[in-house]
């Protein structure tokens, strides 16, 4: 994945070091009726500091965001050393593999895949070499014009090695790289459409980018006053010692290094438009998005929940753990319905190498929940969790509640209904697998086996948060899409695989 000018006589070095040939992750098949955001993405520029370190319990935080592969690129002061593999955080790296990647800065990528199958040669950071110097990149988000992009790169002799839209990135930075990366970042920008929160790393700087319409989030801290990070969320924050500066803000540059930091606009803001989704499920409770609290926005949710859709006669609003929880508090604020905990979440069933058997996934939501019958039998329930993707989930969920004694089970969700397609950076591009899309409320009730059900309005969402409309992306609630859609796009993940036949039969 190295861009070489015709001209230039310069061999990159292999900078990769991986434990495995590519393989696929299994994923566990209760999770698919959940919304998958692509990934969390993290950088420090910090001479003198275990930057590895750093990077891997930043990545630890930002581990919700995805499972599939995790990665580090650090800078040495002159050449770049990448580390990844598939799999969690935690099993990518151990003491071994920190202590081996000495630097001066870093970046890093927890990945769960929205464009490419989940291989390794997909995993990021992806790195490569330039006359100018090494650079690497990881990204959350996803273009919609990687095709056209790829396809011009492929016709001026760049040879890709993996089939995601983030080393089309790479490849557009290295083309336009002419010695100064602020103005090579700036000028990628103008080329680059659709949804992307950029790190940067060169040998000598961190870079943090964040597309004009600010969709996927990105923040910026500080160490002890000198040492600059970059985070996904501010959650990843306090666990490296760091204090939340800001959000990085829509079409701004970031650029980090031994003078410090300093910031420049690469392209114009466009109207705001983050992500609902990471106010209502994405983005952990304790972080920060607009300066507002995403914990005390979901327990709003809730209220609004409980005045638009009450329950009377309910005896208890348990939650769907974890992300269900504030909202289960607020609805249980507003309605004055008694709060109990009414399943237990594994906190140890997570994706995995080992397969579980035909049995095992026919148990589906018992191997992740657990539910505490004397909360639930003889009663009424109100269950609150935050989403219904496919529907093919909450029934079990339900199923579950009724099998532990429960007379009567109401189902009330804090988003609403998921009727379109993303194509920003969540794995839902197929209106066929959305629910919503066919059926109406009631039918979905009927599908899930609840009592009743009951969805939070976008109007409600929008008055949790406290913020106008026009501040979000709710293109998946009501079909409204910011950035235009071409028509190439409306395809699955797999596009870049069916195209080429790279990775024929990769699951």
């Amino acid at each position: 994945m190295t861009y070489i000018p015709e001209s230039a006589n310069f061999i990159p070095l292999e900078l990769v070091q991986h434990k495995s040939e590519p393989q696929s992750i299994s994923i566990d098949e209760w999770d698919r009726d959940n919304p998958k955001e692509e990934c969390g993405i993290f950088g420090i520029f910090g001479p003198g500091d275990e930057v590895a370190r750093t990077t891997f319990f930043g990545l630890f935080a930002l581990q919700h965001r995805g499972q599939e592969s995790a990665g580090i690129a650090v800078s040495d002061g002159s050449r770049i050393h990448v580390h990844k593999d598939m799999g969690l955080v935690t099993q990518v790296f151990n003491e071994h593999a920190i202590e081996s990647l000495p630097g001066i800065s870093a970046i890093g990528h927890t990945r769960y895949s929205t464009t490419g199958s989940s291989v390794l040669c997909n995993a990021q950071p992806l790195s490569c070499s330039t006359p100018y110097g090494d650079i690497a990149v990881a990204h959350n988000g996803n273009l919609v014009n990687t095709r056209v992009l790829r396809l011009e790169l492929e016709l001026e002799g760049v040879v890709f090695e993996t089939t995601n839209d983030s080393e089309v990135i790479l490849q557009l930075l290295a083309k336009l790289h002419r010695g100064c990366i602020e103005e090579t970042v700036k000028a990628a920008m103008h080329q680059l459409q659709g949804a992307y929160s950029l790190v940067v790393l060169t040998p000598d700087k961190v870079i943090g980018v964040r597309d004009p319409h600010g969709i996927r989030p990105l923040c910026i801290g500080r160490i002890n006053g000198s040492r600059y990070v970059l985070a996904s969320e501010s959650c990843a924050l306090g666990p490296v010692g760091a204090v939340y500066l800001r959000e990085v803000e829509p079409g701004e540059i970031i650029i980090i290094d031994r003078d410090g930091q300093n910031e420049i606009q690469g392209m114009p803001t466009e109207r705001h438009a983050t992500c609902l989704l990471e106010f209502i499920y994405f983005s952990r409770p304790d972080s920060m998005l607009y300066n507002r609290s995403l914990h005390q926005s979901r327990r709003r949710m809730g209220q609004e929940l409980a005045r638009e859709h009450p329950c009377p006669g309910a005896h208890v609003v348990i939650p769907i753990p974890d992300t269900g929880i504030p909202a289960a508090l607020g609805y249980s604020e507003a309605s004055h319905i008694p709060y109990n905990e009414g399943v237990i979440k594994s906190r140890y069933i997570q994706r995995t190498f080992i397969q579980p058997s035909q049995r095992m996934r026919d148990m589906g939501a018992r191997m992740k929940y657990t539910p505490l019958k004397e909360s639930l039998a003889g009663k009424k329930v109100v269950m609150v969790d935050d989403t219904i993707v496919r529907g093919t989930t909450t029934d079990k969920l339900v199923k579950m509640l009724f099998d532990a004694g429960a007379v009567e089970v109401h189902v009330r969700i804090t988003a609403p209904p998921v009727r379109h397609p993303c194509y920003y950076g969540i794995d839902m591009a197929n209106e066929n697998e959305l629910v919503a899309a066919s059926h109406s409320v009631d039918e979905i009730c009927k599908l899930i086996g609840a009592t009743s059900l009951g969805y939070l309005s976008l109007e409600g969402a929008f008055r949790a948060v406290g913020m106008h409309k026009n501040k979000f992306c709710a293109a998946c609630f009501d079909g409204k899409y910011p950035i235009d859609i071409p028509s190439d796009v409306r395809v699955s993940k797999l596009m870049l695989e069916r195209k080429h036949g790279e990775l024929a039969g990769v699951k």
